[in-house]
């Protein structure tokens, strides 16, 4: 069966490679960017594919020596390849987990103080730092929407965002002394975070009717400099009970442009829960009460040390994490939602 799909991918991946070779295909922009995309796609799976022929060639090879005459550096060699054949067996079968339909989109992430007052404001502040330096090292793009004290609200642009980002939707947990602690007592807060593919027009249709908007002068640190006009603006979809608020920008347009963005990609994944209430994009799965049991993550001063519970996986370098270094919590985070998918899809087989 491995065999099979091995040629299957191997076959596929040479006809992409052909495809984007060809001139027509360069000249039409709407293929050749859906070539590109399916080519990056299999690209992993094609590198394992072709590493597992060569494993099986070496297999293969090895038998049919070891028939003249048992040759230890030969018998090694043939436990090495058939070693290497079984795993990469498990990696291409993951490598081929459908992928989420939303990886390849731009997010808005919104981060909201939870439990613990002013340090819980102080701790989201710290959580949206740690998010944009994780965005820039990537290279991604974040671009602020509205932010204040404990509410932070950013997009994050570039291909394949959402892949990465959203798995930190959920509630981050603190224990740490704050600095206003004269005592030295370690508090324990929280914040959310709400992690929403962005979306185009043509992916939610929202009726103008349906819309309440209004305008009104800004005011707090985001808009200190913009509150002598009326700039802000405030969008209700009332069939859903939705509320987006922006004031960050001096035109109120600006305003009114990233309010519809934010709304259209709450609505967007307040329509994939409906449809499947399990997805881990649920916002309400996400972000939950914000009390301090719902954690997908506990940061430790005092010990220095990042626990996810989702995967039971423990870190010693706080400091790195709060730099933007998350790539060993993604990593991992990926690799069990492949594996996941991989056991769903199986379990659909039987």
């Amino acid at each position: 069966m491995i065999d099979g799909l091995v040629e299957q991918i191997v076959a596929r991946f040479g006809a992409l490679e052909t495809e984007l070779s060809d001139p027509e295909v360069i000249g039409d922009r709407e293929r050749f960017t859906a070539a590109s995309r399916a080519y990056r796609d299999l690209e992993p799976a094609a590198k394992l594919a072709a590493e597992y022929q060569r494993a099986a060639d070496d297999a293969a090879g090895a038998r049919e020596l070891l028939e003249d005459g048992d040759d230890p550096e030969l018998r090694e060699m043939l436990t090495t390849a058939t070693a290497r054949l079984q795993a990469l067996e498990d990696e291409i079968r993951l490598a081929m987990v459908e992928r989420d339909p939303n990886d390849d989109k731009n997010v808005i992430i919104e981060i909201r103080s939870g439990v613990g007052g002013d340090e819980a404001a102080i701790w989201a502040g710290d959580i949206y730092k740690m998010l944009t330096r994780y965005a820039e090292r990537l290279g991604y793009k974040p671009e602020a929407m509205d932010i204040s004290d404990g509410t932070y609200t950013f997009a994050v642009k570039g291909d394949g965002a959402y892949s990465v980002f959203k798995f930190e939707g959920g509630t981050h947990r603190v224990q740490r002394v704050p600095e206003t602690e004269s005592q030295g007592r370690v508090h324990t807060s929280t914040a959310t975070v709400a992690v929403l593919p962005e979306v185009d027009d043509v992916e939610v249709e929202i009726d103008p009717s349906d819309l309440q908007i209004d305008v009104y002068r800004s005011s707090g640190p985001g808009g200190q400099s913009v509150n002598t006009t009326d700039s802000a603006v405030r969008i209700t979809h009332k069939p859903s009970g939705i509320v987006v608020s922006m004031q960050d920008e001096k035109s109120q347009l600006q305003n009114r442009d990233k309010a519809m963005r934010v709304l259209r990609a709450r609505m967007y994944e307040r329509a994939l829960a409906e449809q499947q209430a399990e997805l881990s994009a649920s916002r309400s799965a996400q972000v939950g009460s914000g009390d301090r049991s719902e954690k997908i993550r506990t940061y430790n001063y005092g010990e220095r040390r990042v626990k996810d519970h989702r995967i039971n996986l423990l870190l010693h370098n706080l400091e790195e994490i709060l730099a933007g270094n998350l790539d060993e919590f993604t990593d991992a985070l990926q690799d069990d939602e492949k594996r996941r998918r991989l056991e769903e899809r199986a379990a659909g087989d039987e």
